[in-house]
């Protein structure tokens, strides 16, 4: 009896583990299974996160370039409108402008015309002194050329006559050889009567040491009144065309460390003066001739019009 209750023991004990065994294998293999579910489930959570941090940048990216596209779109509508404006301004600039032009056109013409007539007047000035030393040459023509010269500078003749064809050493009285040069200026003078001139003496740097003449400066001038004096006592050429002065030896012609020099510097140099209110009034009358000439053009223009 004993016997058989130990052994009822022990089979019920073995079959209470066998039991206890199946039932743990099912809830390790239910474990497992869950385990593997939540490794999944954790995988899917951090994909899901991820996905989230993604999408977070990319909704802060579009929405960075959404503030960016609307600063843009607010740029080009004040561009757009600054364009408007401008081309509004720029129509008033371009009527104006177009003005301007016109005023510029008519202006370099008119400067076109000034230059012509300019240029004209220029040409018959020098035609006037061509003539003039023309004539001079002709009647001086038998004199040495280093005693007598005629010069064209800046279209200013000068005549440069050696003062020892004129004038004694250190004097002021003209010679009454000189007079035959003189009376061939007077000559010359004398047939353009709208001509004026200027005698001016020049002397070399030796000061003069003589009674009645202080210095160089004295000398000239009054060698120079001398001249203009004999031209108006014995030659009839009318005062009021006549200027004398006097440049002492502050225009050398040559250097006065030289007898040769100080010779060439000793001279009586008469400047034909160039009427320069004539060479204007030219000029003008020029200027009134094209103005009339350019309304006869436009009323012509107008009348084919």
């Amino acid at each position: 009896m004993k016997n058989t209750t130990i052994v009822a023991l022990i089979a019920g004990t073995l079959l209470s583990s066998c039991v206890s065994n199946k039932k743990f294998a099912a809830v390790s293999e239910r474990e497992e299974i869950c385990n593997t579910a939540l490794a999944e489930v954790t995988a899917d959570m951090k994909k899901c996160e991820d996905d989230k941090t993604i999408l977070t940048e990319r909704l802060k990216a579009l929405q960075t370039s959404n503030d960016d596209l609307r600063n843009q779109i607010k740029n080009l509508n004040e561009t757009t409108s600054s364009l408007l404006n401008n081309v509004g301004n720029l129509t008033t600039l371009s009527s104006e402008g177009a003005k301007n032009l016109e005023r510029s056109l008519e202006s370099i013409k008119e400067k076109d015309i000034q230059i012509n007539y300019l240029r004209d007047a220029v040409t018959k000035r020098d035609s006037v002194t061509l003539a003039l030393v023309t004539s001079i040459k002709g009647v001086l023509g038998n004199m040495q050329d280093e005693d007598i010269e005629v010069n064209v500078e800046k279209g200013v003749v000068y005549i440069a006559i050696s003062d020892k064809l004129l004038f004694s050493s250190g004097s002021y009285r003209v010679n009454d050889g000189a007079k035959s040069v003189l009376g061939k200026v007077a000559k010359v003078v004398k047939n353009k009567p709208k001509i004026e001139f200027m005698v001016e003496g020049h002397t070399d740097s030796v000061p003069i040491s003589k009674a009645g003449i202080t210095d160089n400066w004295d000398l000239s001038v009054l060698r120079a009144a001398s001249i203009v004096r004999t031209l108006q006592t014995d030659f009839g050429v009318e005062p009021n065309r006549m200027t004398a002065a006097g440049r002492s030896y502050y225009m050398p012609k040559a250097s006065n460390d030289t007898p040769e020099g100080r010779s060439a510097n000793r001279r009586t140099r008469i400047v034909i003066l160039p009427k320069l209110d004539q060479f204007y009034s030219m000029v003008e009358d020029g200027m009134k001739e094209a103005v009339e000439n350019d309304k006869m053009e436009q009323e012509s223009s107008d009348g084919k019009e």
